[in-house]
């Protein structure tokens, strides 16, 4: 029986893996419970990771735009 590590079964959840791949992590999934569990996890973080909202820090965005203003004008002056 093949051993699948969490990186076989991150590219069989976004569906990355060959057809013999595939068909050996469906046939495990049958009676190993554990390799099911692992899917399970996996599944679970990546909804979470779904649902999380990222936006820089308004401080960091005045700092871009302050070093591009900046930027820009050395341009011009040359």
């Amino acid at each position: 029986m093949t051993k699948f590590k969490a990186e076989d079964l991150i590219q069989y959840l976004y569906k990355e893996t060959s057809v013999q791949t595939t068909a050996a992590i469906e046939a495990a999934l049958e009676t190993d419970w554990d390799l099911l569990e692992s899917l399970e996890l996996i599944k679970s973080g990546q909804q979470n990771l779904e649902t999380i909202e990222l936006s820089p820090r308004d401080e960091a965005v005045k700092r871009i735009l302050e070093h591009t203003t900046k930027n820009v004008g050395q341009l011009h002056s040359h």
